[in-house]
């Protein structure tokens, strides 16, 4: 009696080599995924994950290798062919129409038709956006434009669509990073529920722990080879970031060698904007790291906003270096030594389709300027060069490269080292480790390190709790548009500081007040 035949795997890569401008970036890649499989595909960022990814999701396509779907070739020439043979991809950076309804973003290559198939059912394409809707948690009328959305909805409208048709292999690249800890949890579910009806999952995150908990095996790429993989009780934390990183990260957050001064470089008074912020008030001394928490909607975004110039305030002052400007613009702020990291750096942080080095010149151009204004292109891109390695950038081409061309990570350090050519003596980082991996999130915290050191002032703003502790010299926690409570070293306390961002403890309008410690149930960012 002959045994029964094996299912083939789901997926197979097979030598799998990719290279641009001449330097390689994959090498002989080989894995596979099997059916009812979480693979939980993790690296630094420039390791090569999202090269991968978009070879099978038909983005790109490979020098070498090969990929079999299901015991089948498998090598789409786009993202369409990829789609119709059953894997699709869910971005972290969304790909959604903000004018367009839900209904509109779920179907847009492919509505559901009536009996003539010219037309486009309506009554259908309600009826299954309200089921891919329920499925993935998402509580909004198919008909919402998606301007209205928070990201975190977004988000999970970017998963509905990857599941409009039959997905054989599903990819998540980061897809928590706009999610709450509760939508995260829904997440899960749903990959769980993908995964009991035999869908191959390939997930890609940063977040180690999550890598853990949901995988089934893990595979981890460094420098564009596949360095290790294998069952996920074969892993640690510690141990996946030793593999991905080359080397052991003792100590994630550097020790601190900066000393806060007596100069005040900030001073925000009254800081207010009806249904924005409300009387903000807070100092940040020469190197000193001012860390702000808060929830989703908390107000701390919008607040730095303000603050940097980009958005109006009705009542309070902001006073940069001892000098109010009561009509501030983003430009009056440079030329006043604040620089500004944003939270949305595809959007806000940087020009995708310019170079590396036109990015990273962009706010000091009338530094390199010749008396007859023209950019002194050589000094300009030595600066743009060192600011780039500062922070460990790495870009093939820098002044061909185009940022879109680079890994997330890497476009991070592109924004970050934009403003480290300013010299600002005010820097105000907002979410600056979001989405990047461990190694170079070390990197960045040393930087923050020798930018205090030099005695420049920084407000850090982050939904990573360990990572305020880790690095500021004070913790400052808003709630809804209100500054509600200041924790000090010796008060650092994640239970305490969540309590305050809870509203259980604080007295609005005390930041001054240290919280008791309280424990809440309302969702975190």
């Amino acid at each position: 009696m002959t045994a029964p035949e094996l299912a083939p795997p789901r997926l197979v890569f097979d030598g799998i080599s990719k290279g641009f401008f001449g330097v390689p970036v994959l090498r002989d890649i080989s894995f596979s995924v099997n059916p009812g499989q979480v693979v939980g595909l993790v690296g630094e960022n420039g390791a090569g994950k999202s090269t991968l990814m978009n070879i099978l999701g038909g983005v790109l396509t490979p020098d070498a290798g090969t990929m079999r779907l299901d015991g089948e070739p498998h090598a789409p020439s786009t993202p369409v062919a990829a789609g119709r043979a059953g894997v699709v991809f869910v971005h972290q950076e969304l790909n959604l129409f903000p004018n367009l309804s839900i209904q509109d973003n779920l179907f847009i290559t492919d509505f559901p038709r009536t009996f003539l198939p010219t037309f486009i059912s309506t009554r259908k394409a309600g009826q299954q956006a309200s089921q891919l809707l329920a499925r993935v948690g998402l509580q909004r009328d198919p008909r919402t434009t998606v301007d209205l959305l928070s990201p975190g909805e977004r988000q999970q409208l970017e998963i509905a669509k990857s599941l409009s048709g039959e997905p054989r292999l599903v990819i998540f690249d980061e897809p928590t990073t706009s999610l709450t800890s509760r939508e995260t949890t829904r997440l899960f579910d749903l990959i769980r529920s993908l995964v009991a009806d035999g869908t191959a999952v390939i997930y890609v995150s940063h977040i180690l722990g999550d890598v853990l908990d949901l995988s089934d095996h893990v595979v981890i790429l460094r420098d564009g080879a596949l360095v290790d993989e294998g069952p996920r009780q074969k892993f640690t934390i510690d141990s996946m970031i030793s593999k991905m990183v080359g080397r052991d990260l003792a100590r994630l957050y550097p020790e601190k060698t900066a000393h806060p001064g007596d100069e005040i470089v900030l001073d925000v008074a009254g800081l207010s904007e009806p249904g924005t912020i409300q009387d903000v008030s807070f100092q940040v001394r020469a190197g000193e790291v001012v860390g702000v928490f808060g929830l989703m909607g908390a107000g701390r975004s919008e607040m730095a906003r303000i603050v940097f110039g980009l958005d109006p305030h009705s009542g309070g002052s902001v006073k940069v270096l001892g000098v109010d400007r009561p009509k501030a613009s983003p430009r009056s702020r440079i030329n006043a030594g604040m620089g500004f990291v944003t939270e949305d750096r595809r959007n806000e942080g940087l020009l995708m389709d310019s170079s590396v080095t036109r990015n990273i010149g962009l706010a000091v151009l009338p530094r390199f300027a010749s008396r007859l204004k023209l950019v002194l292109n050589g000094p300009l891109r030595t600066a743009c060069l060192d600011a780039g390695r500062r922070l460990s950038l790495k870009s093939s081409r820098p002044d061909k490269q185009p940022v879109r061309a680079l890994s997330g990570g890497n476009q991070q350090k592109a924004v970050i080292a934009k403003w480290l050519l300013t010299q600002a003596k005010v820097l105000i980082l907002d979410e600056p480790t979001r989405g990047i991996d461990v190694g170079a999130k070390h990197e960045v915290y040393k930087v923050i390190d020798e930018l205090a050191a030099s005695q420049a002032g920084i407000l850090l703003i982050s939904s990573e709790l360990p990572e305020l502790m880790g690095t500021c010299d004070r913790i400052l926690v808003m709630r809804r548009g209100e500054l509600v409570a200041h924790f000090s070293p010796d008060q650092f306390d994640e239970t305490a500081i969540l309590g305050a961002a809870f509203g259980q403890g604080a007295t609005p309008g005390s930041p001054s007040t240290p919280v008791a410690v309280a424990s809440g149930h309302e969702e975190m960012h």
